[in-house]
Order: structure tokens, then sequence, then C-alpha cells
């Protein structure tokens, strides 16, 4: 099967301690009528979800995303979901996956307003095809996030660091950045330090040293970024994690965005100020990240 499918799971069920959840989800066709009119997920983006890539059949770095799924609902005062049963459904759904690329998508909402229990699906669809951007790169601007880098600890119920269904902020961003004739958005804080694009994590080089922005200050711990540190790392690179001033973007010897599904991607250009590109490394990491990996 390679065309769009869900489960529907039932997270009551997995209050049980188990070792075979099969009987708890429910394969149901992704275009039919799923959810209630009611549902909080399509109501407020009340909930939280991941994104899970898929190469041949094999689900990527899945013990990662669960872990961070399981954070998201904490931060959100969520149920936490039962891993055990997820890593079932996702396994599920990837043995039912065709060659080539795909995604996954976990999605743990509060459910039906006033309702007893929260709702919980998976989706599972063919991925875009992102060869040409990932061999020629993306133009990116700067975009302030209106908080400062200290806000996510003095403000939790802002859920800076989940990962959750309100993307539309995210969106506007992404929006905002082809108004601007770019192809993407480096979220900054508003007191100048960079954070994180709408739907990818920063990677930027210094001669041989790798630097991230540190996951506080709400910004999501990427699962592709903390892979592509592994590598680095095995390959002799020094890899870190520090507070990154805005001004610092432009002295980058190369930076990238890296993401689940899309992969990595070399910046460009920031703020139309051009960034040298490494080719070489981009496909070396693309390589890598087309890979069998847990």
């Amino acid at each position: 099967m390679t065309g769009r499918f869900a489960l529907m799971i039932d997270p009551v069920a997995a209050d049980v301690q188990r070792s075979d959840f099969a009987d708890t989800f429910t394969q149901v066709d992704a275009a039919a009528p799923a959810l209630s009119v009611g549902e909080l997920s399509t109501q407020r983006g009340d909930g939280v979800f991941e994104s899970i890539g898929v190469i041949d059949g094999h689900a990527q770095e899945v013990v990662p995303h669960l872990e961070r799924l399981a954070h998201s609902a904490r931060l959100c005062d969520l149920p936490v979901p039962n891993l055990a049963q997820w890593r079932q459904a996702i396994d599920h759904a990837a043995s039912q996956l065709g060659a080539g690329e795909s995604v996954i998508k976990l999605i743990l909402s509060r459910g039906v307003e006033h309702g007893p229990t929260p709702t919980a699906w998976v989706t599972a669809a063919p991925a875009a095809d992102f060869t040409a951007v990932r061999e020629n790169g993306v133009r990116v601007v700067t975009l302030d996030r209106g908080y400062d880098l200290d806000a996510a600890e003095r403000a939790p119920w802002l859920l800076l660091g989940a990962k959750t269904l309100s993307y539309a902020v995210n969106m506007a961003a992404l929006r905002e950045a082809h108004r601007r004739g770019a192809d993407d958005a480096i979220f900054l804080s508003s007191d100048g330090f960079v954070l994180e694009a709408p739907t990818a994590s920063l990677i930027l080089r210094f001669g041989d040293r790798f630097l991230t922005p540190a996951p506080t200050g709400g910004i999501l711990h990427g699962t592709t970024q903390l892979s592509v540190y592994e590598h680095l790392a095995a390959q002799g690179f020094e890899t870190g994690y520090d507070r990154i001033p805005a001004t610092d973007l432009t002295r980058a010897d190369a930076a990238w965005l890296v993401s689940s599904v899309r992969l990595a991607t070399a910046i460009t250009s920031v703020d139309g100020t051009p960034l040298p590109v490494d080719r070489t490394l981009t496909a070396a990491l693309n390589r890598y990240l087309l890979s069998p990996r847990t």
C-alpha cells in the first residue's frame, strides 16, 4: 500500500499494559470522515504532533520522536501516551508503505470538547519530492518571534517548547518569507538571538565546529539535528550548543536547515546576504539522512 491512510488509536485501551496493541487501533481511509465536529484539534489546535520520515518502509528515529511526543504531551497537560502502543501503530503503518520517501504523522489531541478522553491517530502518506531544494538550497529571512530568550522559562503556559498543533504562526512566517522573496525563515528572539525555522532546526558551521541554538528559550530540540550531530561527531567534527547572536548568522562558513522529511537543506542567503554553500557536505549529510536510522 502506497497511498494515504490513517490509524485511529484507542487511548483508553492503552491504559492496560500489554505486549500486543494491534486491537487498539483501526485503519481508516484518510479521505473519509473520522473526526467529530467538536474535535478540539480542529477547533483550537489543542494537541501535539510529530512527523516521522520513512525511507523504503523504515521509520526513522522513532524513539526520539516518541520521547518528544511524550514531552509535548506533558507540557500541554495531556495524558502521557503509551509509547509501546504508538510504536506498534508506527510499525504497522510503515510496513504498508512502499519504496521511496514517506511521512508518518502522530497526532494526540484533547479530544471532543467536554469529552472524557483524548483523540489519537496516526496518518501515513507519500512525502513531497524535496530533491531540488536539497540540491539548490534555500534563501531565508529573519523574523522576530516576539519573545525574548527567557520567555519559555518565565511563562511556561506559552508552550514554546512543545510541538503543538497550533501552527498558524509558523505558516504565517513562511508566507511572510515568501512575500519578502525568500524560501524560508529563521525566528529571532526579541533580544536578538537565533532560534529556529518554522519547521526545521538550524545548524551553523564555523570552521570545523558546528553550532545550533541551545534547546532552551522555547526551541524545539530537533530529532534530525541530534542525528546529524551524532554523524558529524563520528566524522571527528566538534559539535555544540550555544546562545547565538543574530549577527553571527552571516559570519557562518555554511548553514543548514534540517528536518525529518525535508532532511538537510543548505542556506544560500540570509536577509539578502549570500552565505557560502558546502555542497559536498550537504550531499553527504543527505546520503546519511536517507540511510536507515533508529
